[in-house]
């Protein structure tokens, strides 16, 4: 049933009748999904491509795109308000969205890249990345703005996927006491209820010793 072909107007009918966030992160997926004439075909219907294109190699560097999305965020470029009322209080901002976007994609290129031997970039891009989640977290008005309560649940991270990555890189880099500690704080501060499940993965990837001191806590 999986592998069946799709029905493209069921598809229409549910974008057209999902909220403008899903229809916003599945635009922003798509252009990193298609292949460049795909996309170019597409763009053409609505901007001129030529304007995107750059005479300079793009190097897809991903400790310089965190950290480009790191100054990015603490200069405000995200921050992006409006009048607040009883009508739009539950919308994210046309910024705020953008930022959950870049940060997904950059989370899960962390996750890709932590298959790969040299990790010591992969780890610093994590640390980014969970750093500025903890200030998402906290509603940080100087980096996003909520117009109602806001917390990185409304990211929509699957930790499942997300952290048995991070813990391998973490393993491979750490000391025991703070592969345990940075372990206990991140499962404490952001997926507590999944705690039973990825304490198992923790001890399944950390050495002998690493495992000694998770039992220990």
């Amino acid at each position: 049933m999986s592998g069946g072909k799709l029905d493209l107007q069921r598809i229409r009918r549910a974008i057209r009748g999902s909220g403008i966030e899903t229809i916003f992160f599945l635009l922003d997926d798509a252009i990193s999904l298609l292949p460049p004439a795909k996309l170019r075909q597409l763009l053409a219907q609505y901007l001129k491509p030529e304007q995107f294109v750059s005479d300079v190699a793009v190097k897809h560097d991903l400790l310089a795109e965190v950290q480009a999305f790191q100054k990015a965020c603490f200069a405000g470029e995200y921050y992006e308000a409006f009048d607040v009322n009883s009508k739009n209080c539950t919308q994210s901002s046309l910024g705020t969205l953008a930022w959950i976007a870049d940060f997904r994609r950059l989370l899960f290129r962390c996750v890709e890249q932590a298959k790969k031997r040299k990790v010591a970039g992969v780890r610093c891009a994590f640390d980014i990345l969970f750093e500025l989640l903890d200030h998402f977290d906290d509603a940080d008005d100087t980096m996003v703005f909520f117009a109602d309560e806001g917390g990185s649940w409304i990211v929509g991270i699957d930790w499942k996927q997300v952290l048995p990555a991070w813990l391998r890189v973490l393993a491979a880099t750490a000391d025991p006491a703070e592969y345990a500690r940075r372990f206990e704080t991140f499962v404490d501060r952001h997926c507590n209820y999944q705690r039973a499940e990825l304490l198992a993965e923790a001890r399944q990837v950390a050495t002998p010793s690493q495992r000694k001191e998770l039992a220990e806590r």
